[in-house]
């Protein structure tokens, strides 16, 4: 286990190149932007405080086979994890695994938010396992069809139980430890998923704005994003919404007209290329769509380039009602997103997407956009559309451009993408998954909580629906401006960590699992 501020500033210059990978969906890299502003920010992560070397998070790897599945195959792989043992009670206290999702996973993982936040007081030990095939867990061999095989939340689960082992070892956890899951978005399913498959190792889970439900067509995504520029209490308005829907359909009228409409177009929003064929229009449209889809996603998030305050400030033009100030703000709010991820133009390339979503070599930045789009071919789907005639975007593109993808990049057919969809709801469970001592956390303004429990099922497995809230925002480190009903979740939470910890120590008593 590797320790000191070698790894600590590898991790600061892996911060600087996020966002310059043109292959990833723009909502991808507000996402990634966001979370790593996050975990690289504040005190308690500062260089300049001399703290000693015991106060840094350690980073360790542990060597994981390639296919668990398999006994006979040797072959194996480093996978990073990082711990922060600062608060540790010692051996019989509990364990708050972070689960990484799809991503580079760093320090901050251990000293930012929750669980973080919630370990001095629990005495808990925290450590941080990224996710195979993201960030520097990468097998030797590359990203190629035959090693992205062993790429998926089941290969993830059987890392973690593999990691449980190996880590209570490492650090003599005494087996009546109880271990907690943490994680968010696709790493919250992981969570819930983990105490589903594995209650003998996982004794509960706090799953944040967690997708546990795979769905191939996700329009009820843009479902939200209307609601939400609608929501008065966090800045939207009809009028918002009205905005937003002329401001895409001037775009769109400028697309059908061309020339030197089209000309303008490009120039005014930044495009990176040409925009005479369909497919980069199609492109174009979808960056559009995410950055007001991220404005919804990470609103009032530190590290969010707009909330939906701004957006919809921006898109209503201060007041000017003149026919194109919705679109002018559209292309101000381009801009901001564009400065913010240091990009110097909106990729609008097809055919370069494909060729970058190609390229088997692991990407510097550890953002994993072919990996990622190899899970959602082979496992979640998660295809944002624009189809209900209530959502102020263009229809374009279509379920059937992002099926494509798939085929043009790993050769996938839509009929396989379906079937695995159909799979994965089929092995978890869907939104019916039924694992008892799960915490779902999700915020109402976040369009992925319609895929997650958001209602409890009982005393064993229960719920917190924070209104208002954006996407993983309990997990954020606190903040003065958080709101009243983001506090009392959080609260609730540690009640419920405290009531799962009880209940550990009452069970060890009697002796039983």
């Amino acid at each position: 286990m590797a320790v000191g501020t070698s790894a600590w500033l590898h991790f600061l210059l892996l911060v600087s190149y996020l966002g310059l990978s043109g292959s990833a969906s723009l909502l991808r890299r507000l996402g990634e932007h966001t979370q790593q502003f996050q975990e690289s920010s504040g005190p308690s992560l500062g260089l300049s405080l001399g703290l000693g070397a015991k106060a840094l998070p350690k980073e360790g790897w542990l060597e994981q086979p390639l296919d668990p599945f398999n006994a006979t195959d040797r072959r194996s792989f480093l996978q990073r994890y990082w711990v922060n043992d600062q608060h540790w009670a010692g051996q019989d206290g509990p364990v708050f695994l972070h689960l990484g999702g799809e991503g580079s996973l760093g320090p901050g993982s251990v000293m930012r938010g929750h669980p973080a936040a919630l370990a001095p007081a629990l005495g808990a030990l925290v450590v941080g396992l990224e996710h195979r095939f993201y960030g520097l867990s990468i097998p030797a061999g590359g990203l190629d069809m035959a090693q992205l095989r062993f790429l998926s939340s089941r290969h993830a689960l059987a890392d973690m139980a593999s990691a449980h082992l190996a880590l209570s070892r490492l650090f003599n956890v005494s087996s009546s430890s109880p271990w907690i899951c943490f994680g968010g978005s696709y790493a919250g399913s992981l969570a819930a998923w983990a105490r589903l498959k594995f209650p003998h190792l996982i004794f509960a889970s706090v799953a944040s704005s967690a997708p546990v439900r795979a769905v191939l067509d996700f329009s009820e995504y843009n479902d939200v994003v209307s609601r939400s520029l609608m929501n008065t209490a966090i800045g939207g308005s009809p009028e918002c919404w009205s905005a937003a829907s002329a401001a895409f359909a001037e775009v769109e009228r400028r697309l059908r007209v061309g020339g030197a409409a089209l000309a303008a177009l490009r120039e005014e929003l930044g495009a990176c290329g040409p925009l005479s064929r369909a497919e980069d229009q199609a492109e174009l449209l979808e960056e559009l769509q995410a950055l007001v889809g991220g404005a919804v996603q990470y609103n009032g998030q530190a590290g969010a380039p707009l909330s939906v305050r701004q957006l919809c400030g921006l898109l209503a033009g201060g007041g000017n009602r003149s026919r194109k100030a919705p679109y002018r703000g559209l292309r101000r709010a381009a801009q901001i997103v564009m400065h913010s991820l240091e990009q110097k133009c909106l990729s609008t390339s097809r055919a370069e997407t494909v060729a970058q979503l190609k390229n088997t070599e692991p990407q510097v930045s550890g953002v994993g956009d072919r990996q990622w789009l190899y899970q959602t071919c082979t496992e979640f789907g998660f295809y944002i559309t624009c189809e209900d005639p209530g959502c102020p975007f263009s229809q374009l593109p279509a379920l059937p451009s992002h099926l494509g993808l798939c085929e043009q990049v790993f050769g996938l057919s839509a009929s396989s993408i379906a079937q695995a969809v159909a799979q994965t709801n089929s092995y978890y469970g869907g939104q019916t998954l039924r694992a008892t001592q799960v915490l779902f956390v999700n915020g109402d303004a976040d369009p992925w909580h319609v895929l997650s429990e958001t209602q409890s099922l009982g005393p064993f497995e229960s719920a917190l629906l924070i209104p208002n809230a954006s996407h993983c925002l309990d997990m954020a480190p606190e903040r003065p401006s958080d709101s009243p009903n983001l506090r009392l979740a959080r609260q609730k939470i540690i009640q419920q960590l405290h009531t799962w910890l009880t209940l550990a120590k009452e069970s060890q008593v009697r002796g039983g699992p």
